[in-house]
């Protein structure tokens, strides 16, 4: 069990060399920038959203007590359930702001897994793969796909993350596409300029100054490089400095007290704003992972002196992507914003386990999704009175809908043929962007458009 959610940003304090360094040993694993790209059938893409927000609800929700939920004897008193056009059934005491926000929410309740356990089941829904050892360390995250996929052009990296450690990074397509992973504090990024003398053009002179002297020191390894790993070290400090003393970047990272304040000054609240600016700021980023930890509910769910349950996790999930959602609304980059809510499988339907809580489930979880081009105020499928199996599909394939479905979805919603695959991979195993999709095993759910 999770009584206690750690946020690594808490304990992994984020800096220039971290993003350096981290960047530059996947580098060793080769920077395929130039890779062989073949496309299996030259799929019919959506192409619905430039950018998505990925809600990693890490520790696995339980599906029949927050978007499949059930009218049950189970729920507690005040759970005050209620239910939406749509078929949409959601607990104002769990979710008061969202409840008022069903028209954009769409929720899939006829998911299930593969995996049951937490470390396998993340790395599934990372990458819509299963975790083997021989291949997990070539194996990279679906950020970094749409990372390579959409392009590293702004001062941005195309990839950020939050509030995660078991992150799968980039593998073996490079540095490049590495995730950015720093703490959200209000402050920003402390390290993105220096302050030598109180004076920031006068720290910003010493700082070139200096960097040209490390160009100058390194020019040998620049203009001949041993191998395809160090000459990524010079566009890697390259790009890391291009992000320094630039306000545009800075102010990604920065947000107001009253911002804090409305999105409950939680990790998630905090790593959501960022992900707002980001989108606003429109200079590089593609995929953000926020990740909400502290879901594996084995005890005490719905007791309000075991932290964290029920109560605590749907409140601020609900409170941070509210405020999302209205933010995004107001600039005008909702509709283009695939927003995504999951976790890696499904809790134990029916009665609460003997220490009030429920256990892994994997043959039922579900997904709720907002924005992005997705029609909402629906439910694609249904499960029976107490979230044990799935009774409608409610899709084409009539069969469960499973992670390398979601990913082909989230590839298709942003432009990307999820049929497509790598053939030089460093071991020569190709490399497929979703497992089975040539063969049609697995494909987007088209339903999620309307």
């Amino acid at each position: 069990m999770n009584s206690i959610r750690k946020n690594c940003s808490e304990h992994l304090p984020f800096t220039r060399r971290h993003f350096l360094f981290g960047t530059a040993t996947a580098g060793l694993l080769g920077a395929h920038a130039d890779a062989q790209v073949t496309v299996a059938s030259n799929a019919a893409i959506r192409n619905s959203a430039k950018s998505c927000i990925f809600v990693n609800l890490n520790g696995a929700p339980s599906h029949l007590d927050t978007f499949d939920l059930k009218d049950a004897a189970w729920n507690p008193r005040d759970a005050n359930i209620r239910d939406y056009p749509g078929g949409v059934r959601m607990s104002m005491r769990y979710f008061p702001r969202l409840s008022t926000m069903t028209n954009d929410l769409l929720v899939l309740r006829s998911c299930a897994s593969w995996e049951a356990a937490h470390e396998r089941g993340q790395f599934y829904m990372q990458t819509a793969r299963s975790q083997n050892p021989a291949l997990a360390s070539e194996i990279p995250h679906i950020g970094a796909v749409i990372a390579r996929e959409k392009g590293a052009n702004g001062l941005i990296p195309p990839f950020l993350s939050f509030n995660q450690s078991n992150l799968q990074g980039a593998t073996f397509l490079g540095g490049l596409y590495m995730p950015m992973m720093t703490p959200a504090n209000s402050g920003g990024i402390g390290t993105l300029m220096h302050n030598f003398f109180g004076n920031a053009q006068q720290s910003q002179q010493r700082f070139e100054r200096r960097f040209s002297l490390l160009k100058e020191l390194d020019s040998a390894l620049r203009e001949v490089p041993p191998n395809e790993a160090m000459a990524a070290y010079g566009s890697y400090y390259d790009r890391a400095k291009a992000m320094m003393y630039n306000s545009a970047v800075d102010s990604v990272f920065r947000f107001s007290t009253q911002d804090q304040n409305r999105y409950g000054n939680t990790s998630i609240g905090r790593s959501l704003i960022i992900a707002r600016n980001a989108i606003r700021a429109k200079n590089g980023a593609t995929f953000i992972n926020v990740t909400q930890g502290g879901w594996d509910t084995h005890v005490g769910q719905f007791d309000p002196s075991t932290t964290p349950n029920i109560y605590t996790l749907t409140n601020e999930l609900d409170r941070a992507v509210s405020n999302l959602v209205d933010d995004l609304k107001a600039s005008g980059d909702f509709n283009s914003t695939l927003i995504i809510m999951m976790g890696e499988f499904g809790r134990t339907p029916g009665v609460l386990n003997s220490r009030a809580g429920r256990d892994h489930y994997r043959d039922v979880m579900s997904v709720a999704m907002m924005g992005g081009g997705v029609k909402g105020g629906r439910v694609i499928g249904a499960s029976d009175a107490n979230g044990a199996r799935i009774t409608d599909f409610g899709w084409s394939q009539q069969r469960p809908i499973y992670v390398e479905d979601i990913t082909a979805t989230i590839y298709s919603a942003l432009g990307i043929d999820w049929t497509k695959s790598i053939d030089d991979t460093p071991s020569k195993r190709r490399f497929y962007y979703v497992p089975g999709a040539t063969d049609g095993s697995y494909q987007p759910v088209e339903e999620v458009f309307g």
